[in-house]
């Protein structure tokens, strides 16, 4: 009995199919082609029939991609963070000092923006809509 357990620790994680990792990771099955055609995700096996076989690891990375996105980083950004994380080897202070600073001065601007639309759609939920112009536009532009 020991042994079985013994063997299942060292058996490999089981390979997700391309449907049951875009399941797991929250994603459409074209969002994994998506991601797999700018290098940000691979497989790690394909079947003799050819269907590509993915690490349990890459459902995190598919989530990390997509949730990067949603809070406005670019494609370009997510391969950078990946590349760093997958290769720490590569960092060097000068350039991730230089780029974490200017991603910090754009995020603190769109806090800054988004307040304002709080604000304003704050404003229309308190009064209603007895302005002679819309206030989520002005904050807007």
């Amino acid at each position: 009995m020991a042994g079985s357990a013994a063997q299942r620790a060292d058996a490999p994680a089981p390979a997700l199919t391309i449907g049951a990792l875009a399941a797991a990771a929250g994603v459409a099955i074209s969002t994994v082609r998506f991601y797999e055609r700018e290098g940000l995700v691979e497989p790690v096996e394909r079947s003799s029939a050819g269907y590509r076989h993915f690490s349990v690891d890459t459902v995190r990375r598919v989530r990390f991609i997509r949730r990067g996105q949603e809070l406005g980083f670019t494609l370009r950004e997510v391969r950078d963070v990946l590349r760093l994380s997958d290769e720490p080897e590569l960092i060097t202070f000068s350039d991730v000092a230089r780029q974490v600073g200017d991603k910090l001065a754009e995020l603190e601007q769109r806090i800054i923006d988004l307040g304002r639309v709080r604000d304003a759609l704050a404003l229309l939920v308190e009064t209603g809509p007895t302005h002679p112009r819309c206030p989520v536009v002005d904050a807007v532009v």
